[in-house]
């Protein structure tokens, strides 16, 4: 790395080489599966520094705000990649013993990005012997304790990768190389089976029986890792305090479902009231036009309202898809942004999972799901983050982007949003989920909740359908989502309704006006976001900012 490869008064340009960079190496780099072959890590530990290095090389005193604002969050994110680094060398050693083959098929995998030829008949030999010792292992495994744990779920993933690099190698070499082929057809399909039915017994299944749907394993990261994650997004509290959080929330929530449910006739009881609000759901092949009668409503009670900027584009371009029924298992609710992913039962699902569905995607639940995922939600916020800042992208945090949509949750509710019992339930059905989420997310990483108690805790404490419960833990115990996901968007949500109501509250800024600097700041965290809108001292090193967001004592909702 040369100082002439950078603007080294162009901030944003500095930001895109580097993504550009690490984005081209890390497709270059071989595969991690192996702990005998530390290329990759080693690798991506050099290409950090030399970044850090670039990065102390600029005078942080001559940039501009926004300069100060970037180069302090690249610091924080080169620090978080190398943390991360350390986590995935852990991981990979853990699992090192249940995968002795992992390096000889990345040696294999070398000749291929070496561009070097085979020699086939010593390839068939060596994956004839994996064969062999992956089958063993197979017999084995089944007798140990390793099945269907985390540790056996770490393995099963890892072999998928395997899989799929000694894929990549062999249609490589497959046809175009004769002698390749006439020693190989055979050898591959059966190491590739091995492998397949190494993971299956890793998981507890086999061959084209799915693993019990009740059964979701995911890989907790534990405290101190959870602790590095919440510094790395600039939450100062501990795990502790933020379930605490949830909780004293959660508390409002099942108040005001009390209130909804006496309007309702049910005498308090708020889960006989949810129980009405899930059977008022539309017609199946009707949910499409329910969605977008919904978008438009939304749109215009914030353009009415003048509450924040909505470009006629971004009404123009929003589209709409349904959710396949494989889909749904993991996402049994809307999905969005510029596209809304729709869920709603299909024929081909069981009566049960049909009715779930219902249930679940009711007109009322709907209404305070429809308004999350495009206007004035992830749609609006996605379109914004394509066409300012757009060097931010790197610094992705769940905490703006969940937090942005829930602010709205709360935003609505205050300004009347859901005038009548049935949508606030339908409100206040989704808000619960938030708070829940926090406690069953971070309890999960700590090491004190399983998976299956996640599910019941969704089902008993938000009234969630069991089905719809399963795709929720399934989904967010997934390796999709980095740990603390789940937990930011009530978090998120509550950091962007304090600095609203330090900014619009007070009068410095209107509503309208502080949504469309949020929107073109594009993805910060939420305590630098306030240190930039409110004029305050950016600091070199994020972690010197200890926005405390949350008063235990101040009223949970005021009026807007």
């Amino acid at each position: 790395m040369t100082d002439e490869l950078f603007v080294r008064d162009n901030l944003p340009d500095f930001l895109r080489r580097f993504e550009t960079d690490r984005d081209a190496l890390t497709r270059a780099l071989p595969p991690a599966f192996a702990p005998a072959r530390p290329a990759r890590p080693a690798r991506l530990r050099e290409f950090y520094g030399e970044w850090q290095t670039a990065l102390d090389a600029l005078d942080f005193d001559a940039l501009t705000r926004e300069g100060q604002a970037d180069a302090a969050l690249f610091r924080s994110l080169l620090r978080g990649e190398i943390d991360d680094l350390a986590i995935a060398d852990r991981r990979r050693d853990e699992t090192a013993a249940l995968l002795p083959f992992a390096a000889a098929i990345a040696d294999m995998d070398e000749t291929r990005r070496a561009m070097t030829a085979p020699d086939p008949a010593r390839c068939a030999e060596t994956l004839h012997r994996l064969t062999e010792q992956i089958k063993a292992l197979t017999k084995t495994v089944t007798d140990t304790s390793v099945v269907g744990t985390v540790t056996g779920e770490r393995a099963a993933r890892t072999i998928g990768e395997i899989r799929d690099v000694l894929g990549l190698w062999f249609r490589f070499f497959d046809a175009y190389d004769p002698l390749f082929t006439w020693w190989l057809r055979e050898p591959y399909p059966l190491a590739d089976t091995a492998l397949a039915d190494y993971a299956h017994a890793l998981r507890g299944t086999t061959e084209g029986t799915p693993a019990d749907d009740e059964h979701i394993v995911g890989d907790p990261i534990g405290a101190d890792a959870l602790l590095a994650a919440l510094r790395g997004e600039l939450i100062p509290y501990t795990p502790d305090e933020l379930i605490a959080i949830g909780e004293r929330e959660y508390a409002w929530c099942e108040t005001e479902m009390i209130k909804a449910a006496n309007e309702l006739g049910f005498g308090g009881n708020w889960r006989d009231a949810l129980e009405m609000v899930k059977t008022r759901h539309v017609a199946p092949g009707e949910q499409p036009a329910l969605v977008r009668a919904l978008a438009d409503e939304a749109i215009a009670f914030v353009t009415d309202r003048d509450l924040v900027t909505v470009p006629p584009l971004a009404r123009e371009i929003w589209r709409m898809t349904m959710m396949t029924p494989e889909w749904q298992k993991k996402n049994p609710f809307f999905l969005g942004g510029e596209t809304i992913y729709v869920s709603f039962p299909t024929a081909e699902m069981s009566q049960e999972r049909k009715r779930m569905s219902l249930r679940g995607n009711n007109r009322h639940f709907a209404r305070a799901t429809v308004q999350h995922e495009l206007i004035p939600g992830h749609h609006l916020q996605l379109f914004m983050a394509q066409r300012y800042r757009t060097h931010r992208r790197i610094f992705d945090t769940p905490f703006y982007l969940e937090g942005w949509a829930i602010h709205w949750e709360f935003l609505l509710w205050d300004s009347g949003f859901a005038a009548s019992p049935e949508d606030r339930i339908g409100m206040l059905f989704w808000r619960m989920h938030r708070c829940v989420r926090v406690a069953f997310s971070l309890r999960y990483h700590l090491g004190q909740l399983t998976a299956s108690e996640c599910v019941e805790m969704l089902v008993e404490r938000v009234g969630h359908e069991r089905e719809n419960a399963l795709a929720e833990v399934r989904r967010s115990l997934s390796d999709d989502y980095p740990p603390l996901y789940q937990a930011a968007y009530l978090l998120g949500g509550l950091q962007m309704r304090a600095l609203y109501r330090e900014l619009a509250g007070s009068g410095r800024l209107t509503p309208r006006a502080f949504h469309d600097a949020v929107l073109q700041s594009n993805s910060v965290p939420i305590a630098l976001l306030r240190t930039e809108l409110m004029g305050l001292p950016i600091p070199r090193d994020l972690s010197d900012l200890n926005w405390r967001f949350y008063d235990p004592n101040e009223e949970i909702e005021k009026e807007a």
